[in-house]
């Protein structure tokens, strides 16, 4: 274990500077352009009184709702900047820190642990929680050791993989605490560990839709299961799949579950939808105040909302999404979208675009076809939507600094 004392001149200070849409009021946007966010992509947020954790790829922050406090490898014990997960245990943080093990920081001093100074079985973390004094530990098989899950009761470590236990895969991805028993996400199917006996739910023996199971949740007896084909609820006994073809939810890919009281809060990989039990709501950029549909975690402050998603942090109190999407047109010196007839046409000028993302979505906001990814130099473009249906869609063109949407209108 190695320790590491942290001095406050090291700490980077930022004051409060936020970004409130105004077509969208009560949502506010913080990114790296307008706060001490260390980097756009938010992987997870953790609520401790005040403050706000934040886990992003380059780095950790913390924002008491006046200024942010960065930490990076290159100014404190954090030992990678890719912070996936994170917990608390008293005045302790607990950091999943990407591809070097795991860090506890007291607020002064680190402590890393890894598989050269403690029994964690490999350093690639993605995943941990505490139950009763015990750090249970997601790992996953990146650095090209053991991988599995760990136990660490803060003396001694147990570490359970397939070969000694009833883990299905090495590779776990989510972990969630229901009673005495914990339910493990992996690669390959969803175990329940009550302390001695594994039961293991896959496509083969569950209604289970897919073995990938990235996020969990529970609501009183049911357990919310979150996968790339789907979202399943389980009751003990029976299961009832969700998907985008039987329900309201934008994306199968499934990254995030919160519940709160009977709402079930779903980050996909195409906006956040809230279901109620009965009805499903769908938030993404084109109707609602998030700066991107691609949504990697969420938090609960109360009312208020924290979203993580690629382009940045937002946050909300009871979010409401408009029935059909704003069309916003920006307009640009250097890019510029139009539809002439059932025709995508895109004239760059000057310069190129790296990361340039064009995409068709239906009156909801769900995502129909991905036209172009890649980078665009100068020239003028035309792209011929690969939509068989008739009707109204909407087409975004996304860059690294610039969104534009427009209406499409398709005869077949």
């Amino acid at each position: 274990m190695k320790n590491k004392k942290v001095w406050g001149i090291g700490i980077l200070l930022l004051g409060i500077c936020t970004t409130a849409n105004a077509q969208y009021p009560g949502w506010t946007v913080y990114d790296t352009l307008n706060s001490g966010l260390s980097d756009n992509n938010v992987y997870t947020i953790l609520i401790d009184g005040n403050d706000k954790w934040i886990g992003t790829y380059r780095g950790l922050a913390k924002f008491d709702d006046t200024s942010w406090t960065v930490y990076d490898v290159s100014n404190s014990g954090l030992p990678d900047n890719y912070v996936l997960a994170l917990a608390m245990e008293g005045a302790n943080i607990w950091i999943c820190s990407g591809y070097d093990g795991v860090a506890k920081f007291d607020g002064s001093v680190w402590n890393v642990f890894n598989t050269s100074n403690s029994g964690l079985p490999d350093n690639s973390t993605r995943t941990l929680l505490i139950e009763n004094g015990n750090k249970w530990i997601g790992t996953w098989n990146g650095t090209g050791t053991a991988g599995g899950l760990a136990k660490f009761d803060g003396t001694t470590w147990t570490v359970y993989d397939t070969l000694n236990s009833g883990l299905p895969d090495n590779e776990v991805n989510v972990l969630l605490i229901d009673g005495s028993n914990i339910w493990i996400g992996t690669h390959s199917g969803l175990a329940k560990f009550d302390g001695s006996v594994w039961t293991v739910y896959d496509v083969s023996n569950s209604g289970l839709p897919n073995n990938e199971v990235y996020a969990l949740g529970i609501e009183g007896s049911n357990i919310w299961v979150g996968t790339y084909s789907g979202l399943a609820k389980f009751d003990g006994s029976a299961w009832t799949v969700f998907n985008t073809s039987n329900s309201g939810l934008p994306d199968n890919r499934i990254n995030a579950i919160v519940i709160k009281g009977s709402d079930k809060w779903i980050g996909t990989y195409n906006g956040m939808a809230k279901f109620d039990g009965t009805t499903w709501t769908v938030f993404n950029e084109l109707n609602s105040g998030l700066p991107d549909s691609y949504i990697l975690s969420i938090a609960m402050e109360g009312t208020n909302m924290w979203i993580g998603t690629f382009y940045g942090l937002v946050t909300v109190d009871n979010p409401t999404a408009i029935e059909e999407p704003l069309i916003l047109d920006r307009g640009s010196e250097n890019l510029e979208l139009k539809i002439i007839k059932d025709k995508i046409c895109l004239s760059v000028p000057n310069n190129y675009y790296t990361n340039t993302l064009l995409t068709i979505h239906d009156l909801t906001g769900r995502l129909q076809s991905i036209v172009y990814s890649g980078t665009l130099s100068k020239g003028n473009y035309t792209f011929t939507p690969n939509i068989r249906k008739t009707g109204i869609y909407f087409v975004r063109l996304k860059t690294n600094n610039f969104t534009e949407t427009k209406k499409l209108i398709l005869m077949k």
